[in-house]
């Protein structure tokens, strides 16, 4: 029996157990059967850490099928391109990729479809995570591991691995980045621009900002959404600086929202304040790199969450696990860090950054 069959059937077997989920790779090693007489410290680097591995050799060929909503956002786009760059980087992947949409019924049927193909793995950043979660059930159950990408299902049975960005992290780092500029001002004003008040994805990044700020005796005085979009962006913040005849700090959710934000600001005649973004666009990191406007740091919300979701795919199908990890697996859950960017570190995320 194969080592891709026993996955299958380990996969589609005992769903019913919370265990089975965290064994679809199952003890199957990357590492290369020891030859007689060799002594297992050969293996070992000069450090005292595991050798490399070689993950990144040609191995079995595998067929990992990709979607994802439609790219009608910076960051969205900048999703699909990583994704489909990642893949191009191995000889042994063939990566299928369905239509963007944000039609939960077309996307379902995107699933199907990958099913009934019989991929080796699907990566899935679903429009709706509960509207996904029984057809990414349907494929587990078929043999085909899921990665779920940002966007999580309602069911643990519904992916092998999560990969997951940090939204309350992103609200802490940016809280904690503005108690470092104005802690000693206990009356400092404080503006927060959300996205979409409604989401849970809002709610964890005021969360987390909120905690942060109270660590240091600030909080938010003045909270207003604007949806995610540019227009509202530069609606709303009108509104806000209108309110406002002062104020100290704005921290923007979102850096696609933000080039509205921003033209708020500039029509406005405003810069008594300065202001930190979120997402981690290419467009804010030139401004903070160049100085030419309030913006003065980001919270990278990383855009290469499907990147490491096609790098993860590969490696569950091809029964290998994370070259760094003694464990003998592919992680269950993977979250991601919410980094500050500023003039003194700009120059290492410019690589990752989106154009909104």
């Amino acid at each position: 029996m194969s080592a891709r069959t026993m996955r299958r059937r380990l996969i589609a077997a005992p769903l019913a157990l919370a265990a089975s989920a965290a064994l679809l790779a199952g003890c199957v090693s990357n590492e290369p059967a020891e030859e007689e007489g060799t002594d297992s410290s050969e293996e070992m680097s000069s450090e005292g850490g595991a050798a490399g591995t070689a993950n990144d050799e040609p191995g079995e060929p595998v067929t990992i099928g990709f979607s994802a909503p439609a790219a009608d956002h910076g960051w969205m786009g900048a999703i699909t391109s990583a994704a489909e760059a990642e893949a191009d980087n191995y000889e042994d992947v063939e990566l299928r990729v369905a239509e963007g949409t944000n039609d939960v019924n077309v996307q379902i049927s995107q699933i199907e479809t990958f099913i009934a193909d019989g991929v080796d793995a699907i990566v899935l950043l679903p429009f709706d995570g509960a509207a996904l979660t029984d057809v990414a059930i349907e494929a587990m159950e078929a043999g085909i591991p899921v990665v779920n990408v940002d966007r999580e299902f309602t069911s643990p049975f519904a992916a092998r691995t999560t990969v997951l960005g940090d939204n309350y992290g992103m609200g802490v780092s940016a809280g904690t980045y503005i108690c470092e500029q104005l802690g000693d001002q206990p009356d400092a004003v404080i503006a927060e621009i959300q996205g979409i008040a409604s989401l849970p994805l809002t709610q964890d990044r005021s969360q987390g900002f909120a905690d942060a700020l109270s660590d240091c005796g600030l909080d938010v005085d003045n909270q207003v959404s604007a949806e995610f979009t540019v227009q509202s962006g530069e609606q709303v913040t009108a509104n806000l600086l209108q309110a406002a005849p002062e104020i100290d700090a704005i921290w923007n959710h979102d850096d696609d929202q933000g080039v509205g934000v921003l033209q708020a600001i500039e029509n406005a005649g405003r810069d008594e304040f300065f202001m930190v973004g979120g997402a981690g666009s290419l467009d804010v990191m030139e401004h903070i790199q160049s100085g030419d406007t309030v913006l003065q740091a980001t919270v990278v919300y990383p855009s290469t969450q499907a990147a490491d979701g096609i790098k993860l795919a590969r490696l569950i199908a091809q029964d290998k696990n994370m070259s760094d990890l003694a464990s003998a697996a592919v992680p269950r859950t993977v979250q991601l860090f919410a980094p500050v960017v500023t003039a003194d570190n700009v120059d290492q995320y410019m690589s990752i950054g989106f154009r909104s």
